[in-house]
């Protein structure tokens, strides 16, 4: 049977993509390799009633294409952590502290921060998120790494310290290892008054679970998403695109659209795409994370005076909390290694004691715990978009468009990751394919 499109994959990208397209008029068809829709987003439902969330939570004031979307499949959105009372914690290998400063700051080094940050924003300001490659200086400034820049820019030891922990608490790559142009291409996208704010990407969540965005669209789509169908050959052909699956099932569409992320995308077998789109995608990569979500009976970092908001240099980057008595954590790429190394039967008891760490030994004793190894997943591979110096001058003006009738969508074919990227493009890929007719 032929469809108008196919879309793969059932993620946030490939469901918004799917439901704008089915509500056209168009004969779509959605095929998931996984047997639950969703992607990096998933929740699980405690006995006491929670949800707990396994992928993406959070949201800001500035994503309008996610916050429209839970608009309009009747979704709550309600203040997320930066509501909660209490005081961040960092932990060093020296001393665990709470508050601001930070435990390592000494004389000087408030105001080298603030230095370096006003200059950070100005010179986001200088540069267009949707076309980077336009800045005067793209090159020399993809060509180097923030932490080079800090260096540039006279910032203290403790302020670069304080800037690369904070980086590796969202599990997108050291700053040693992020593309200058990319850092300010994210905050460019995002303005606000300190190089990352999170009240503006992550101030709010939806009430009744971010999974249950997905799981809304899949409802309304009903038969037009298959799972359990994993995608190993696509060939593209106007009128006449083939998709073909594992197990040799094959469908056939006058238009293909890609909402895999990146990693999974490059081990299916394409044809009829340019190589300069093909080498585009295939140039970008994910910051191999993982997540922990952990549920206790209640919120006891309270009792100290801590919000559950943490940064850390152990395995876990950072800690925050998703639901009454629930705390979320990522483990950065750089750790990830680190926590693959951890024979599987001590896991569990490893993070949990650094945890405990943070917040006493209540820690100790979850009444659930989650880990989702997102690197090592096949069908994930990663997280967010890792840019590495040169990379957003290789992946080139190609990022994000289409060559007809092969469109792409997906966190990675935005700025930054985060679920506003899926659905941004994923809505911005069904528009445009429909604009072709």
């Amino acid at each position: 049977m032929k469809h108008d499109v196919i879309v793969l994959g059932a993620g946030l990208a490939g469901l918004s993509c799917a439901r704008d397209l089915a509500a056209a008029g168009a004969d779509v068809l959605v095929l998931e390799a996984r047997d639950r829709v969703g992607g990096r987003v998933e929740q699980q439902v405690l006995p006491d009633g929670r949800l707990v969330q396994l992928g993406g939570e959070v949201v800001g004031s500035a994503h309008h294409a996610y916050l429209n979307l839970a608009g309009e499949l009747g979704l709550t959105l309600i203040p997320s952590y930066v509501a909660e009372p209490g005081e961040i914690v960092r932990a060093t290998v020296e001393d665990v502290s709470a508050g601001d400063p930070p435990h390592w700051f000494g004389p000087g080094d408030l105001e080298s921060h603030e230095k370096v940050t006003a200059e950070f924003i100005a010179l986001a300001g200088t540069v267009d998120p949707d076309n980077p490659w336009a800045h005067p200086d793209a090159v020399a400034l993809d060509r180097i790494s923030t932490t080079q820049w800090l260096l540039s820019a006279s910032a203290t030891p403790a302020v670069r310290r304080l800037w690369e922990i904070g980086q590796l608490s969202l599990s997108s790559g050291s700053y040693e290892r992020t593309s200058m142009l990319a850092a300010l291409r994210k905050s460019a996208a995002v303005p606000s008054a300190s190089h990352y704010s999170t009240d503006d990407w992550e101030g709010l969540r939806v009430a009744e679970g971010s999974a249950t965005v997905a799981l809304r669209m899949a409802a309304e789509l009903g038969h037009r998403v298959r799972t359990g169908a994993e995608v190993t050959h696509l060939s593209v052909a106007p009128g006449n695109c083939v998709v073909r699956l594992r197990e040799g099932e094959t469908f056939i569409s006058g238009v293909v659209v890609s909402a895999l992320p990146v990693g999974p995308l490059r081990d299916v077998a394409v044809t009829g795409v340019s190589d300069g789109r093909l080498d585009s995608l295939h140039r970008q990569r994910q910051a191999r994370a993982a997540k922990l979500a952990v549920a206790y009976d209640r919120p006891f970092w309270r009792d100290l005076g801590r919000n559950g908001l943490s940064e850390s240099e152990a395995v876990l980057g950072s800690t925050w909390p998703q639901h009454t008595g629930v705390l979320s954590a990522l483990v950065p790429p750089e750790r990830f290694g680190v926590l693959q190394g951890i024979p599987a039967h001590l896991r569990q008891s490893e993070l949990l004691a650094e945890v405990a760490r943070l917040y006493g030994p209540e820690a100790l004793d979850p009444t659930a715990f989650y880990l989702r190894m997102w690197g090592a997943d096949r069908f994930t591979q990663g997280y967010v978009t890792q840019w590495v110096p040169g990379d957003v001058t290789a992946v080139g003006p190609m990022h994000g468009t289409h060559e007809p009738p092969f469109y792409v969508c997906g966190s990675d074919q935005w700025v930054a990751g985060y679920m506003e990227g899926a659905v941004r493009t994923g809505r911005a890929a069904a528009a445009e394919a429909l604009s072709h007719g």
